[in-house]
């Protein structure tokens, strides 16, 4: 911020590691899913500038993420317990399996992409039940209106990267690890959709029945959209690898009607949510600015463009190659908006940091 004078105001403090948001590892599940969409279009150069920018990416928010807890433990475990911040963390789960599935479909990876998903696996545990214990435990409590937003479904997200991941590595895995892993991917698949039904009812609640402004629609409700779209890539693999595992045959039918009913139930949310934007931002004139939390509607759209392109493969349907495409390139100009408003915030920091007091 600067006075009027132009020069930087040194009274305004600068963001720092302690107002870093928990969400901020959407920007590696944004670069992900559009490096892979990328990879899927015929784009392989394109592709692999984007992992391997994520790969740098994913390396500095570990670092930032683990100076912040040492720096300052009681704003990031604060955070983790808030209702409008823990939901966040769940990102860093979800950005550890769209970087595994990377390195599995991209490079060929195993060993890395099976690394990251142990990971990730370490990461859900701990935040879900973290985040989740400690938000039944506390005393003192939200309203449904103060206390949840889209951002909870990134829960979903996270449970659903685990079934992908966990798909992809059981496709170049012997057996019995074979039989394993796509059961890990069934149950995961399952869960999220148990955690979306859930989430989902409070969420459209808190969406018809209490008083919204334009400040209550964050970037994150988008992934109201994104949860169901990485339910039916993680579905879409489900019915690819049936042939792999005898259950997964036996399940077929369930697997193909729920793994539609995802891709349906995204597909609805995507015109409610231009609806939204635009009363939010023109009709309301809500000022549009960067912030970490556009990496969540980033992410779904890339998401809708990967799934949708393997529901067309697992169900042979051969028409939705235009709706793909057109998604890919809504995902990549929105990516390119969105890390060019980081890089100006970034630079914008970096200019009034000097000037703070000592």
């Amino acid at each position: 911020m600067t006075t009027a004078t132009g020069i930087p105001n040194p009274t305004r403090p600068v963001p720092g590691l302690a107002d870093m948001s928990p969400a901020y590892f959407g920007l590696v599940m944004a670069t992900g899913i559009v490096s892979l969409a990328a990879f899927m279009m015929g784009r392989p150069t394109l592709a692999s500038i984007l992992f391997h920018l994520n790969i740098g990416q994913y390396g500095v928010l570990c670092v930032l993420y683990l100076l912040r807890a040492w720096r300052h433990p009681r704003r990031f475990f604060g955070d983790m317990t808030d209702h409008l911040t823990g939901p966040g963390y769940f990102t860093a789960v979800a950005g550890t399996g769209i970087l595994s599935s990377q390195f599995m479909v991209l490079d060929e990876n195993y060993a890395a992409g099976g690394a990251l998903w142990l990971v990730a696996v370490i990461l859900w545990f701990g935040l879900t039940y973290t985040i989740f214990t400690a938000f039944t435990v506390k005393r003192d409590k939200p309203t449904l209106d103060k206390g949840i937003n889209g951002g909870w479904l990134l829960a979903v997200v996270a449970t659903q990267s685990l079934s992908v991941t966990s798909a992809l590595l059981a496709t170049h895995s012997g057996q019995p690890y074979r039989l394993e892993l796509n059961f890990i991917a069934l149950s995961t698949w399952l869960w999220g959709g148990m955690l979306y039904i859930w989430l989902m009812a409070l969420i459209f609640y808190r969406y018809a029945f209490f008083r919204f402004s334009p400040g209550d629609l964050a970037p994150p409700y988008w992934i109201n959209m994104g949860a169901m779209a990485i339910s039916t890539l993680a579905g879409s693999l489900l019915i690819l690898n049936a042939p792999q595992a005898p259950y997964l045959t036996s399940l077929l039918p369930f697997l193909k009607g729920f793994t539609i009913f995802y891709w349906a139930t995204g597909t609805w949310w995507i015109p409610m949510l231009l609806l939204l934007g635009v009363w939010r931002h023109v009709y309301e004139r809500f000022p549009l600015r960067y912030d970490p939390l556009y990496w969540g509607a980033v992410f779904p759209l890339g998401m809708y463009a990967t799934c949708t392109l393997q529901l067309d493969h697992a169900m042979e349907f051969g028409f939705l190659t235009g709706l793909t495409r057109t998604f890919f390139y809504i995902a990549l100009v929105a990516w390119c908006v969105t890390f060019a408003g980081m890089l100006y915030r970034l630079a914008s920091i970096l200019r009034r940091r000097p000037c703070i007091s000592p």
